[in-house]
């Protein structure tokens, strides 16, 4: 019986996020012309998400301190940067009437670029939702699909969405590269102030 109570209430803590994040109307512009790119396994991810909901939680408008909104696709068949920026250019101009800039990266080939970008190996993904679970701060590895026909969209949150309206920020064990997540979870800190970071011992610097 506890597990099922458990379970309601991780459902309606979900729903309760995708009601929340779909108050930023540059999300619900993204979700809604989503399927008209075409792109295998897209999904809207991370900082536009959570950041909507700590703005709520915060009083702001939902669309403060957001600085770019983040679409992953998975497209094994082209690893190519060229096909990227393709990509990238129909993007730009599905949405280009909104405010806001918004970039597409291909999870594909996140291990051909990451290490000379960032600094550290990063082994290929499988997935989009590999892609998702790899930030650097757990509460914030957040992705929504569209929505089929009256659906809802679809949300996914490997690790539970607890810390994320907890304002928890500690190290992701899948990409524990602590100089990276210092350096993120202090520029949330400075747009959230109410926001906690929680450093675990163990992650390599």
């Amino acid at each position: 019986m506890q597990r099922s109570s458990e379970h309601d209430e991780e459902a309606a803590l979900g729903r309760r996020f995708v009601s929340e994040a779909l108050q930023n109307p540059h999300n619900a512009a993204i979700l809604e012309r989503l399927p008209f790119l075409g792109l295998p396994d897209v999904w809207l991810v991370a900082g536009c998400l959570f950041q909507t909901v700590w703005n709520l939680r915060s009083g702001l408008a939902p669309t403060a301190h957001i600085k770019d909104y983040d679409l992953f696709y998975f497209d094994a068949s082209d690893l190519s940067e060229a096909s990227e920026q393709q990509v990238q250019a129909r993007v730009t101009a599905v949405f280009a009437d909104l405010p806001i800039t918004v970039e597409a990266k291909n999870q594909a080939r996140v291990h051909l670029w990451y290490e000379q970008w960032f600094g550290y190996p990063y082994q290929a993904l499988q997935s989009a939702r590999q892609g998702i679970e790899r930030f650097l701060v757990p509460c914030t590895c957040v992705g929504l699909q569209s929505g089929v026909a009256e659906q809802a969209s679809t949300l996914y949150a490997p690790y539970g969405l607890d810390e994320l309206y907890a304002g928890i920020l500690r190290p992701n064990a899948q990409c524990p590269h602590l100089p990276l997540f210092q350096a993120k979870a202090q520029s949330y800190r400075e747009r959230w102030g109410w926001l906690q970071i929680r450093e675990m011992a163990g992650a390599s610097s």
